[in-house]
């Protein structure tokens, strides 16, 4: 069983660098599709205190029910913000990341770098092209 954890959505392009992140440091992750299996109540607030973020920094608004519940209207408590997670785990903000090191919603991906127990072994660049690692494995300043 590995040791990183990233709760993944395939179709998201900030998801797969990530992903691809991991695997350029020599770790498999286990790889958790979300949308498919989603976190249960218990994992979700143990993942939202380990990232130590209001329960409102996980939601995602984009492409999500967000302005149709109104998610936006500081009524919502925080369990009720989670409920709507757990009824619509497209809400939940991805990817995120749990390591030896640490937990983090890697937003931008190049977050996964400062919880990854590993160094990177070689070049890596986004999707779009943006270098990010360099071919000794060293962070490219952005």
């Amino acid at each position: 069983m590995s040791d990183i954890t990233i709760y993944h959505n395939p179709q998201c392009g900030t998801s797969r660098n990530v992903l691809g992140l991991i695997r350029n440091s020599g770790a498999e992750p286990e790889v958790v599709e979300y949308l498919k299996n989603p976190p249960d109540r218990a994992r979700l607030q143990q993942l939202i205190a380990a990232m130590g973020i209001p329960v409102r920094e996980l939601l995602r608004q984009k492409g999500t029910p967000y302005d149709e519940l109104g998610l936006a209207d500081p009524k919502w408590t925080d369990a009720q913000l989670i409920d709507f997670m757990l009824a619509h785990p497209i809400l939940i903000n991805r990817p995120i990341v749990v390591t030896p090191l640490g937990t983090r919603l890697c937003r931008p991906s190049e977050a996964v770098l400062e919880i990854l127990p590993s160094p990177q072994q070689g070049a890596f660049s986004k999707e779009d092209g943006q270098k990010l690692v360099d071919e000794k494995g060293r962070r490219v300043p952005s």
